[in-house]
Parts: C-alpha cells; sequence; structure tokens
C-alpha cells in the first residue's frame, strides 16, 4: 500500500519519496531539531523512520537490538526514541523501564507489529508517551514526531521555569512559596504553553487577573495583547459590543464601525473576569464564536463574508460556583465545559499564611522605592498581620500596607498605623488571651496562685481598702512609691485607679 510502512521489504528511498510529495510537509519544516533514536530489528522500518526523520530536520540514529540501543543512548543525549516492542537481546518493554529511569527527559513512543490493549496500557502506564501500531501510515509517523517535538519542546520550557521559580520569590509578579502557590506554579508552568481555556476560580482580592497575566507572559505568544475584560462591572450591552464590535449605524452613536476585542486580540489573550456575570444570551454568542473561531459584529447579516475571523486564547474567571449555577440554570453547561479545560483555584490569604510576611515586605519594598524612605513592620504589627485572617486577601493586605505607610510618624510601621479592623482584631485576642489565662487560674487544683498573681492581688486589694490612696498603700504594703506605680502600669492599671 502506497504510504504506508509494512514488514514487507520496500526501499527506504522509495518510502522517504513517498514522504516529500505529500502536500504541505517539506524537508525540515520542524523548527526544533531533535536527536532521534529508531530501535527495531526490521532494516526497512529503521530505514523509513530515519529517512522521514531526516526529512523533518532531525538527527537520526539507529539500532536493531537492545544492546545497540544501550550503546546508543550511552553515547548520545536521545531526545526521541522510537522503539520496537518486540526485540531481540530483551524485550521492548524492559528497554523503556530503563530508558524512563536513566533517562527520564526522552520521549518514547513504542511501536510494534504486535499489539495489543495490554501491551499499550503497560506501555504507557512504563512512561511511553505515544503509541504505533504497524502498519501505520506515513502521516501517522509524521503526526507521531510532531507530537513528540511539541512534547520535548514543552518539557523543556516547564523546566525551565520551574528553576526559575526556585531562585524567586514567586511566579512572576505572583508572590509567594507556600506549597499551595508551589502546587499552583507547578500549573501555571505547564498550561502556559498550551493554547486552550483556563478557568481561574478564587475568592475576591486572591489576585486571579495576576494569574491569568502570569499564564500569558510565560507563555509563547507573551508578545501579543493582554487584554482583560470586567463582565461584572459592564452592562451587557457593552460587553457584547466590546468584544464583539459593531458596524457603522449598528445604534444610536455608532458613527463609525469599531473592532471588537475577540478579534484585536490577534494571536493573544482574553482575560474574561467573573465571567459568572454574564446573562444566557451573550454566554451563547460567546460560545458560538469560540467553537467556530469567528464573530459576527453588532449590525452585520449573518452573510460569510460579514464574519471575523479570530484566533485568540480565551481565560475566565469567577468567584463564584459555576458548577452550581449551572445546576440552577444561571449558567450554560456547554460553555462551563468548554472553559473548565484546565481549573486553577487560587487559595485565599488565610490557608497560606507563611506567605504574609513575604507579601508584607513586598508592599513596604514598593512604598519604600516610591517614597524613597525605608520602611519596615514592628514585631507587634507583624504578629498581628500573621494571625488575621484577611478576608479580603491579597488586596486588603496591599492597602493595609499603604494605610500605615500614609498614617506612619517614621520609618517603623507600628500598630496603630494600621487599619482599625487589624486593630479591634488584636484587642479581642489579648481579651481572649486573658480570659484563657484566669481560666486556667480557676482550673489548678485546689485553687492554687502564683505568687505574681498574689503580688497583684494585694496591691489592688491595698489601693482599694485606703479609697485610692496610693501613698498609704505603698506604706501598708511595705514597699516604695515608685514600686507601686511599676507594678501598676505592668497591670495596665492607670494612675487614676482607686
Amino acid at each position: 500500500m502506497a504510504g504506508v510502512v509494512t514488514e514487507v521489504p520496500a526501499p527506504a528511498s522509495d518510502l522517504a519519496s513517498q514522504f516529500d510529495s505529500q502536500e504541505g510537509l517539506t524537508p525540515g519544516e520542524q523548527s526544533a531539531q531533535l536527536n532521534v533514536l529508531v530501535v527495531d530489528d526490521d532494516s526497512s522500518v529503521r530505514n523509513a523512520c530515519r529517512e522521514i526523520a531526516r526529512n523533518l530536520g532531525h538527527q537520526t540514529h539507529v539500532a536493531e537490538s537492545v544492546p545497540t540501543a544501550r550503546a546508543v543512548l550511552k553515547g548520545e543525549s536521545i531526545d526521541v526514541l522510537l522503539l520496537d516492542l518486540k526485540l531481540p537481546g530483551g524485550g521492548g518493554l524492559a528497554l523503556l523501564e530503563e530508558v524512563k529511569s536513566l533517562y527520564p527527559d526522552t520521549v518514547v513512543v513504542v511501536m510494534t507489529a504486535f499489539a495489543t490493549v495490554n501491551s499499550a496500557v503497560e506501555a504507557m502506564r512504563i512512561g511511553a508517551s505515544d503509541y504505533l501500531t504497524k502498519p501505520f501510515a506515513m502521516d501517522e509517523l509524521t503526526a507521531m514526531l510532531e507530537r513528540a517535538a511539541e512534547r520535548r519542546n514543552f518539557d523543556a520550557e516547564a523546566r525551565r521555569l520551574r528553576g526559575r521559580l526556585r531562585t524567586q520569590q514567586g511566579f512572576g509578579t505572583i508572590v509567594g512559596r507556600s506549597p499551595e502557590m508551589d502546587r499552583l506554579y507547578r500549573i501555571l508552568s505547564k498550561v502556559a504553553f498550551a493554547g486552550h481555556p483556563v478557568l481561574i476560580l478564587g475568592e475576591s482580592g486572591t489576585g486571579k487577573e495576576m494569574v491569568a497575566r502570569a499564564i500569558h507572559t510565560n507563555g509563547p505568544n507573551a508578545a501579543r495583547p493582554f487584554i482583560p475584560v470586567d463582565c461584572g462591572s459592564l452592562l451587557p450591552a457593552m460587553v457584547e459590543s466590546e468584544l464583539f464590535g459593531y458596524v457603522k449605524g449598528a445604534f444610536p452613536g455608532a458613527v463609525k464601525a469599531k473592532t471588537g476585542l475577540l478579534a484585536a486580540a490577534d494571536g493573544g489573550t482574553i482575560f474574561l473576569d467573573e465571567i459568572s456575570e454574564l446573562p444566557l444570551d451573550l454566554q451563547a454568542k460567546l460560545l458560538r464564536a469560540l467553537q467556530q473561531k469567528e464573530i459576527r459584529p453588532l449590525g452585520s447579516s449573518d452573510r460569510p463574508e460579514d464574519r471575523v475571523p479570530i484566533n485568540v486564547r480565551i481565560l475566565a474567571a469567577t468567584n463564584r460556583d459555576l458548577a452550581q449555577m449551572v445546576e440552577r440554570g444561571q449558567f450554560r453547561k456547554d460553555l462551563f465545559f468548554r472553559l473548565n479545560v484546565v481549573t486553577l483555584r487560587v487559595p485565599p490569604l488565610r490557608e497560606r499564611k507563611q506567605d504574609i510576611p513575604l507579601l508584607a515586605a513586598h508592599f513596604i519594598e514598593r512604598v519604600s522605592k516610591q517614597s524613597g524612605t525605608s520602611y519596615t513592620l514592628s514585631d507587634d504589627a507583624l504578629r498581628t498581620m500573621v494571625d488575621y485572617d484577611w478576608p479580603g486577601n491579597v488586596r486588603e493586605l496591599e492597602n493595609a500596607i499603604e494605610r500605615a505607610f500614609t498614617l506612619s510618624s517614621g520609618p517603623m510601621l507600628h500598630m496603630g498605623d494600621l487599619p482599625t479592623q487589624l486593630q479591634d482584631f488584636r484587642m479581642h485576642q489579648r481579651v481572649v488571651h486573658e480570659e484563657r489565662a484566669e481560666a486556667a487560674v480557676a482550673a489548678r487544683p485546689g485553687g492554687v496562685r502564683t505568687i505574681a498573681e498574689l503580688e497583684k492581688q494585694a496591691i489592688l486589694d491595698a489601693i482599694v481598702h485606703l479609697n485610692g490612696d496610693k501613698l498609704k498603700a505603698a506604706k501598708l504594703l511595705g514597699i516604695g512609691k515608685t514600686t507601686l506605680y511599676r507594678k501598676l502600669k505592668e497591670y495596665g492599671i492607670s494612675e487614676t485607679y482607686a
């Protein structure tokens, strides 16, 4: 059969010429050169695969057995391994296990004329990234090599990003090194290079737009536009005209045509913030645009020539539960599944409190650069910030730092400079602490009290007994006046105590 690799010997040159004659494929079309190893005991298959890989611009080696393959792997850095499962000198699955153990970055594609469901499943479980069954067509092998190249490039970029993260305090402009954020970064480093939609979930103020920007700026289309659209702050008609554009005269005031953002992005990213606020009819129009990869501006006809093609990646975010909205009929199920290819949950600040000092330092450093003065937080203020639950998340923390900077009288930011809710929280903490201390005293066996507690009670009783006369109280207790005032200050009691 023309264009098919079979177990029947065929001249490698003929197979290669068949490949060259296929429309749209030319030698060296792949932009990234790979080092490919073909391991197969059939010389015709080896030669054909080698010629096809070479025509794609890859450096290629061949081996007819497991020992020969091991020798090549030791001497060469192999990017992609095309591996027959049935080989002399040891099985292909055994070599696959060795390769994934010794060379984990190598992309392995297994191929065999003896394929069964079990062997395919086992090969994929061990670590094969793709599977070909002999005889396979030329376009199957070509597509497989292209996928392998994409996988290799993808993995290399992901490793590069992870290496960058280990030397930074976060991911791009996102700050945080807690385990919760590390898990988020690992997913970000993968989805950044894909083109499919991402749904970003999180409470208000967690930084969903920053996550969307990080996905865009670390992806292959970072040079293209990133356009945020707040679906919750615009009227539905405005959202529709912004996304899809309109023709001249589409409505009163439309004196000239406007290009929609979905078309203007042109290879970039549209970030639909609070997408849960879109009305159902606009959800249907957005879904149709994503599926057909084209839009119809407002006021235009439905003729094919009036439709505008789009090439854009969609990132969406919400602080609501879209699955529940789907059940209640408030959000289209088909659009939900279209957007929910990958879901990212941005953790609230109360779930990553170890990031609070890092975030506070980041915001203080920014304020210090703007003002030209180096600021720092007092220990008491920082402890309170770490204990606080931050219902407004990172945005509330940032605002708290800016307020403290505005009210501070010096380079040290104190508790009194923080917002009222944090000061009230600190006061509540102290009350709870005192109540627990009193409860602990009452719970002691036999009501035994410490010497410090007995001393405090004796001083207070003496002052009350002498109608607030502190001089007489000091004489009665046999202590100096200065000592008495110092003790009262330690107890947090004012000098007007009577």
